[in-house]
C-alpha cells in the first residue's frame, strides 16, 4: 500500500497486522532512502544502522515466500522512498494499492515534525508516478482509498478494499491493542505517538490549519496529483 507521510498508513498497518493470517512490513525502503539521500530525519543514523540499505535485497524480501501460517503480506510503503534508481519491475510481483489524503491535511500534520518540507518529501508526485506505472502494467485502475473515507466509515471502506484485493474482510481489522509492535520500525518512537495510543481508526476531524504561504506552490502541485487519484477512489 503506497502512501505519503502523515497519512493514516500506520493505523492501516495496525488494521492488517491484527489479522492472524497477515505479515506486515513497516516502510522497508526507509534505511535505503535515508542513506541514499542524506535526509536528516529523526533517528536517521539509527535507522540506517539497523535497516537494509541495499534496495535489491529489500525487493527480494518483499517478493519472497511468506512464513508458515501467513497468506497475506501487507507492506506499508512510503512513495518517496521509492527513489528513481529502484527498478520498478518488481511491482509486477505484488498487488499495489494506494492510500491518499488531502494535501492540506498532510502538510498541516507534517510541518509539526519538520517545518520546511520540499515537494519530494510529501510523496504526492511519486505516488502519481507509481500509480501510472501500475495502471499501465495491469491495464486497470488499482485500488485507491482516501484517508477521510476510511476514518468516516472504516468498516465499509475496509470491506471495499478487501473485496478489491480479493481478500475476505475480517472484523479483527477494526480494532487492535494499544502500544507499539515488534513489527514497527525503529523510528516508531519519533513518529508513532498517536497511533501507539490508539485502539481503532480515530473518527475523522477536519483540520483548521491553513497551508503556510511559503508552501502554497508546493501545495498546489500536491493537490493536482491528489485530485487525479481521488477521482478513482473506492467509495
Amino acid at each position: 500500500m503506497w502512501s505519503g507521510p502523515r497519512n493514516i498508513s500506520t493505523a492501516m498497518m495496525r488494521a492488517w497486522g491484527n489479522r492472524p493470517d497477515t505479515l506486515v512490513s513497516d516502510e522497508p525502503f526507509y534505511a535505503f532512502y535515508l542513506k541514499a539521500t542524506g535526509k536528516k530525519h529523526p533517528g536517521a543514523d539509527e535507522v540506517i544502522a539497523t535497516g537494509e540499505t541495499d534496495w535489491r535485497k529489500v525487493v527480494a524480501h518483499l517478493t519472497g515466500p511468506l512464513p508458515n501460517g501467513k497468506r497475506i503480506f501487507f507492506q506499508k510503503q512510503m512513495t518517496h522512498h521509492l527513489l528513481p534508481e529502484v527498478d520498478r519491475e518488481w511491482l509486477g510481483a505484488v498487488m499495489n494499492c494506494f492510500l491518499i489524503r488531502d494535501p492540506c491535511e498532510v502538510i498541516a500534520s507534517y510541518v509539526k515534525k519538520r517545518e520546511d518540507p520540499a515537494l519530494e518529501d510529501l510523496g504526492f508526485v511519486q505516488q502519481a508516478e507509481i500509480f501510472d506505472v501500475v495502471r499501465e502494467r495491469i491495464s486497470a485502475i488499482p485500488p485507491i482509498v482516501d484517508a477521510k473515507d476510511v476514518l468516516e466509515n472504516s468498516e465499509r471502506m475496509l470491506c471495499l478494499l478487501c473485496d478489491a484485493v480479493d481478500v475476505e474482510f475480517s472484523e479483527s481489522m477494526l480494532s487492535w491493542p494499544p502500544g507499539l509492535r515488534e513489527t514497527d520500525g525503529i523510528w516508531a518512537k519519533y513518529w508513532y505517538d498517536k497511533v501507539a495510543r490508539s485502539t481503532s481508526f480515530r473518527p475523522y476531524q477536519p483540520k483548521s490549519e491553513a497551508v503556510p504561504k511559503r508552501l502554497r506552490e508546493i501545495y498546489e502541485r500536491c493537490r493536482e496529483c491528489y485530485e487525479r487519484l481521488y477521482e478513482y477512489r473506492l467509495h
